[in-house]
């Protein structure tokens, strides 16, 4: 209980201590006063972020994994950024992944003593076969979680580059990874609900790590996400959309080129602006390491 008391995330915000008799609309604009406070908290470790984003992009460009890790909400939160990269980048599913204590049923259910296990963490590593060309990161809102450090140990005896995404500088997890990321947003306006503002740090840390990965892998083109997987209509209508902005054609033109190709941006954006077919475009491409900028200036 005393160790508790000095956790930053657990400490009473003397901003909020009557939000309960507080009108309605005067306890969202102190929910919205604090939520401030996080933009600010992740600006200060921006150094941070963009190291680990020059390490993730050079471990994954040589068929490593980015592997996040955690518990409760923060696994919650890495389950959420690892999904969405298959459909935004056509990433292989096993790219981008989350271990989370007490598996995929803790995402609805609290898996009860599951964060509290270092062997679990170890165990689920060991499931994945984690190796030393991925990139682990752990998050964890108080940086002390038990099967965040247990995944931490692991990936460190096998000599792998280890991450911490907490809100606790200078915690056990921050201290124990290579890069320690660890934005202070302050005390939670309802004392310990880490999903608030600890939650909002992390998932906005978590959206830089990934997509900043992926620029660097040459997936965005300009600020265009060309490597988009046509899995659905709004997909496939965006892949028409993104063709247009680049290339300034019209749409029966992206279209056309599109069709050419199996709704692969990239490729279509180099058939329309070299004037080349899709055999080209994607030799191009390959030549480029899947950056249209580049392959545009062959």
């Amino acid at each position: 209980m005393e160790e508790l008391k000095l956790i930053a995330t657990e400490q009473r915000n003397p901003n909020t201590m009557n939000i309960d008799t507080l009108s309605t609309l005067e306890m969202v604009k102190c929910i919205n006063r604090e939520d401030h406070r996080v933009a600010e908290a992740v600006e200060n470790v921006l150094d941070q972020v963009a190291a680990a984003i020059d390490v993730i992009a050079a471990h994954v460009a040589n068929g490593g994994r980015l592997i996040y890790c955690g518990a409760g909400t923060s696994g919650r939160l890495g389950i959420l950024d690892a999904v969405e990269c298959p459909p935004t980048y056509s990433t292989d599913p096993e790219t981008v992944q989350c271990l989370m204590a007490g598996g995929y049923g803790a995402i609805f259910k609290a898996v009860e003593g599951a964060e509290d296990s270092k062997e679990l963490g170890i165990g689920d590593m060991k499931g994945i076969s984690f190796g030393p060309q991925d990139v682990l990161v752990g998050i964890a809102a108080s940086g002390r979680t038990p099967y965040v450090l247990g995944c931490m140990e692991y990936a460190r005896d096998l000599g792998a580059p280890t991450i911490a995404v907490t809100c606790c500088p200078g915690s056990v997890l921050d201290r124990f990874a290579d890069i320690g990321i660890a934005p202070a947003p302050g005390p939670e306006v309802v004392t310990g609900s880490t999903r608030m503002k600890s939650g909002t740090a992390q998932k906005m840390v978590l959206n830089m790590l990934s997509t900043g990965t992926m620029i660097k892998l040459g997936k965005v083109y300009g600020n265009l996400m060309v490597d988009v997987k046509p899995s659905n209509e709004k997909l496939i209508r965006r892949c028409v959309t993104i063709v247009c902005a680049a290339t300034e054609c019209d749409e029966a033109t992206a279209v056309q080129a599109l069709e050419a190709c199996g709704y692969h941006p990239k490729t279509a954006i180099i058939m329309v602006l070299q004037g080349v077919d899709a055999d080209r475009a994607q030799a191009l491409l390959h030549a480029a390491e899947g950056r249209v900028s580049r392959a545009l200036e062959a």
